[in-house]
């Protein structure tokens, strides 16, 4: 059995995902399976879903 992903919230940052997870389509196929990774929330990347850190440069700020 394997852990237990773990999501974080970066305070006026990313979501950070620890483990391993599946990105899975509408349709219930999974499309891609990552491990260890940040999830974008301010908008700004340009890797979209994912972080590039352009939090930093935009000044993102968490409400």
């Amino acid at each position: 059995m394997s852990d237990r992903v773990k999501i974080f919230v970066k305070p006026n940052g990313s979501v950070r995902v620890t483990g391993v997870a599946d990105f899975v389509d509408a349709d219930g196929n999974v499309i891609e399976t990552k491990e260890n990774f940040s999830l974008c929330r301010c908008g700004h990347s340009k890797e979209k879903p994912f972080c590039d850190g352009s939090h930093r440069e935009a000044g993102f700020q968490a409400e």
